[in-house]
Formats: C-alpha cells, structure tokens, sequence
C-alpha cells in the first residue's frame, strides 16, 4: 500500500473526516498535489486541516495550484503567507494559521493556557492533530515523501 492510500486508511481507520465532504476534498488535494516535489508530511496535514469547509479548500486549492504551475519545490512561500495570514486574524483563526505553520515546520503545536477561542475552533485544533499522528503514521509505514 503506498503513502496515499495507507493515509486515507488511516483516518477512515480513526474516523477523522467529519463527513463525506472533508473526506472527498481531502483525497482530491492529495491524489492531485501527493506527488508534487513541494509535497511534504507537513503540507498533507494542513490538507487535512484546509479540507475542512470548502472556503478553506478553496484557498488551499488556490495555492497548490500557484505553487505546481511556478514549479515550486518546497512550502517556504506558503509558510512565510501563513505567518503573515495569522498576524491579520484573532480567535481561532488565529490558532488555525499557527497550527499549518507548525505542521508545515514540522514542529510540535502547543495553545498556550490563555489560548482565546470559539469552541469550533478548539475542537478543529483537536482533531487536525489527532490526524497529523495518523499522517504521521502513515509516513513512517510508507517511507516518507
């Protein structure tokens, strides 16, 4: 089973798509740009994350397109923009852009004790890194892209 596969399977596995929409906006971000040279662990978790409504897909689909047609081959243009996107919102969103960063870094995200958000915006935090151990999982077990 290769990455793509055993990364949908995982997450049907765990139950991370919150419905048939995530799951279909998900697989077409990664069947179109999996094999991409810009393509990373990292960037597969902020599809997750991104394939969450459609506005965020739109916007992630927006800029994958961006970065295949200028030929990019690592996500550093698209973290500098998620930097600059997290210092023009509040709330969760703000939370949310920290996170693709962290994701797109390969670092560990933490909210801080006095984290202030919606609720949704909590339990979409939540589950992105409950999926990104899965994504996680999947690499190791495919070989890393």
């Amino acid at each position: 089973m290769n990455f793509k596969e055993r990364c949908i399977s995982l997450l049907d596995e765990g139950r991370m798509f919150e419905d048939s929409g995530h799951r279909t906006r998900f697989k077409e971000l990664l069947d179109c740009y999996g094999d991409y040279p810009f393509f990373s662990g990292g960037l597969c978790k902020c599809m997750y994350l991104s394939a969450w409504d459609e506005v965020h897909f739109a916007v992630m689909l927006e800029v994958l397109t961006e970065m295949a047609l200028g030929k990019e081959r690592d996500t550093r243009e698209m973290r500098m923009q998620g930097e600059i996107l997290a210092g023009e919102c509040a709330g969760g969103e703000y939370y949310v852009f920290r996170l693709s960063n962290a994701f797109l870094d390969g670092k560990e995200f933490l909210l801080e004790e006095d984290a202030r958000m919606e609720p949704e915006y909590e339990y979409i935090i939540r589950r992105a890194l409950q999926a990104g151990a899965l994504i996680e999982r999947a690499l190791c077990q495919a070989g890393s892209p």
